[in-house]
């Protein structure tokens, strides 16, 4: 329906009323992801009515073949724009974006190598069937006991972080009698244009070392027989819309390379990932592969400059495979109007509450992120109004979708669906105010299945000890007394 509705002064910048409150806009929500004759939502040819009343809400909904789509189309971007400038290039899912078995298994049989950064991550990897020769470990505080397994079961790279970590690393490997490659992590200085908190290249922060320390302590990786030097990896930050930073780091990085060239070889080159994706209408994410051409010709004119051969190159794009490919379906519970008297003419803005919030997308109370919302259940002819989906946590900044607009008449018991919640979503979950975990299902071609099952309340005292011993004592409430 179109609208003759007025801007709510309420209303962010960015956001723009829509003419049409139930359109799918295709740059924001998943490949298969369409509005049916009826006004239902479907994934993959599934309703969402279908999805919920086998798998209940909240749910995260992967459009399977849009992940696989996009892993496919990121890895060739990169492997082309290498194959131009006369190298290679290795492209690693970065698995803290999601991860589970089988997704692992998608990003392997795919041909991507998966980055992980705990020992946790690498025994998922591991369980999934990827070969420990493709995986990278990060971290920059890896244990004794990550550092041992790593080493143990192969892996392809573990990123140095930190000085402390040569020695310990080494000193594995050489009980282990093994030959360890490793690569140097490092701040190259170039911060891309993001939030605070996903900032992750300037040196006054916990990632990484210092340009300046790199001779010294890659001379120190290379004094130890049991440790190969792969080369530096470098990591500036996410959600990044402009390909300059990246242009940037990888000149200051060459520089620093061609010296370490004098030295020894330096193999490999990895620039990292953080390549940004739309969450909004207002958003206008890069084309990846005119992104990867731009970044290897920077590689390509660098080596130029300072006469060196190209390196192998490396990246670890996460969110752009992930994120755009998953939904999260809502149920939608109270409703309030809520009037705002300090912005001029008094102004209303609509408060949709919803049965997640939080403990399944921390990311708005963390970084203040933006996403967007449709009404999934049905379509409405009501005019749109400004609203805020929100959680059902204690916590007034417990905010899914801030600023949206959803038809008037949205009522509960309707579905929402909040759109490319399949990065850190899920893995930022929890089970604040003791809500359970939801489950995650793939679909494709018609069908859905399970990837994680949902939590149970049996699950959420699985832990609790006095509990656990009391049931194992046959104890009921009243005998505890």
């Amino acid at each position: 329906m179109k609208s003759n509705v007025e801007l709510n002064p309420l209303a962010p910048d960015w956001l723009e009323l829509p003419e049409d409150v139930n359109a799918v806009a295709p740059a924001i929500w998943p490949a298969h992801l369409s509005r049916s004759e009826a006004g239902e939502i479907e994934i993959a040819g599934i309703g969402v009515d279908d999805l919920v009343s086998q798998f209940g809400t909240p749910l995260f909904v992967i459009d399977e073949a849009d992940f696989r789509a996009r892993a496919v189309a990121v890895r060739e971007a990169f492997e082309a724009a290498a194959d131009q400038i006369g190298t290679t290039a290795k492209v690693y899912y970065a698995s803290k974006v999601f991860l589970c078995t089988e997704v692992a298994s998608w990003v392997d049989e795919l041909g991507l190598n998966i980055d992980v950064s705990s020992g946790g991550e690498l025994a998922v990897a591991l369980a999934a069937g990827v070969h420990p020769s493709k995986i990278g470990l990060h971290g920059n505080n890896k244990s004794l006991i990550e550092i041992g397994r790593a080493v143990t079961a192969g892996v392809g790279a573990i990123v140095i972080d930190s000085e402390i970590e040569i020695e310990r690393i080494a000193s594995t490997a050489g009980a282990q009698d093994k030959i360890q490659p490793v690569r140097l992590r490092v701040n190259s200085g170039v911060h891309a244009h993001t939030h605070e908190f996903l900032a992750t290249a300037r040196e006054d922060q916990k990632f990484g070392i210092a340009l300046s320390d790199v001779p010294a302590l890659v001379a120190k990786i290379r004094s130890h027989s049991h440790l190969k030097f792969l080369g530096l990896h470098s990591h500036i930050g996410s959600q990044i819309f402009a390909v300059d930073g990246f242009v940037e780091s990888a000149k200051r990085l060459i520089a620093v390379h061609a010296e370490l060239l004098k030295f020894g070889e330096v193999p490999e080159l990895n620039l990292g990932g953080g390549f940004g994706i739309n969450y909004t209408r207002a958003d206008d994410a890069p084309e990846l592969t005119e992104f990867a051409q731009q970044i290897a010709q920077a590689v390509e004119d660098e080596c130029k400059l300072h006469s060196i051969a190209i390196p192998k190159l490396a990246f670890e794009p996460g969110r752009v495979i992930a994120g755009p490919t998953t939904v999260t379906i809502y149920n939608v519970g109270t409703i309030k109007d809520v009037t705002v008297t300090d912005v001029g003419a008094p102004q209303v803005r609509k408060y949709v509450s919803v049965d997640g919030g939080m403990s399944d997308n921390a990311r708005p109370a963390l970084y203040e992120a933006d996403y967007s919302a449709l009404l999934a259940s049905r379509q409405s002819t009501a005019p749109p109004a400004l609203a805020r989906v929100v959680g059902k946590h204690c916590e007034s900044g417990d905010i899914v979708v801030r600023a949206d607009y959803l038809p008037a008449d949205i009522a509960p018991n309707d579905l929402l669906v909040v759109a490319a919640t399949g990065a850190y979503c899920y893995s930022l979950s929890s089970n604040y105010n003791f809500l359970t975990r939801p489950p995650v299902v793939a679909v494709k071609d018609g069908s859905a299945r399970l990837l994680l099952r949902g939590e149970t309340e049996a699950d959420l005292f699985a832990r609790d000890v006095l509990y656990q011993t009391n049931l194992a004592n046959g104890k009921s409430k009243s005998q505890r007394g």
